[in-house]
């Protein structure tokens, strides 16, 4: 059973829930260009291949963490997609779509707001646990984040996968932030090279 928390979700550590919060209004203030780049960019990325698109699940529901005692093989205990969160899934698929964009995987994390958002984007996933959320648990996130480096390194190019994961992998891997439902590609040396919310 998951251990449950009642700080921010996918938080930085060191970083406190109230400065969170201010800088997640902040973020809503800039334009949008800050929060994401043209879709161009990370169109170019993933036509080159050699990379994964590391995607932060979709919106959810309003809360903070998951509800006290939540399970992760139990989707009715968790906080999950909102309506918003699902639409902006698919959206996220048909970005993909329209540019004839086919990963080679798909994976994700075992928490249904990722695997939701990558079965209404993709329609497919495979849960792979280094894509898990380190929140609570920050003693596995080196060996997780060295997990993703190595399979970074296995990405050919001409060839992209998408892993749908939670903010603080993303962070853990990157230095980057993003919001919900962004998207960062990533190269073999774990350099950001794109990103993109797929507007």
């Amino acid at each position: 059973m998951a251990t449950s928390s009642s700080h921010w979700p996918d938080a930085p550590a060191g970083l406190s829930r109230r400065a969170l919060a201010g800088g997640a209004a902040a973020a809503l203030l800039l334009p949008r260009g800050v929060l994401a780049q043209a879709p161009d960019a990370m169109a170019a990325a993933v036509r080159a291949g050699g990379c994964a698109v590391l995607i932060r699940h979709a919106q959810t529901v309003a809360g903070v963490g998951d509800p006290e005692g939540f399970r992760v093989d139990l989707c009715s205990t968790q906080r999950n997609l909102s309506d918003d969160g699902r639409n902006q899934a698919r959206r996220i698929g048909q970005w993909f779509q329209a540019r004839g964009f086919k990963p080679r995987a798909v994976q994700s994390s075992a928490w249904c707001r990722c695997k939701d958002t990558a079965d209404l984007a993709f329609g497919r996933h495979v849960v792979w646990p280094a894509l898990n959320s380190t929140f609570g648990n920050r003693d596995a996130q080196a060996g997780q984040t060295a997990q993703l480096r190595a399979a970074l390194a296995r990405i050919p190019p001409g060839q992209f996968e998408v892993w749908v994961t939670h903010q603080v992998n993303m962070t853990a891997l990157t230095g980057e932030g993003m919001v919900m439902g962004e998207g960062l590609a990533v190269n073999a040396q774990g350099k950001m090279v794109a990103r993109s919310t797929f507007g």
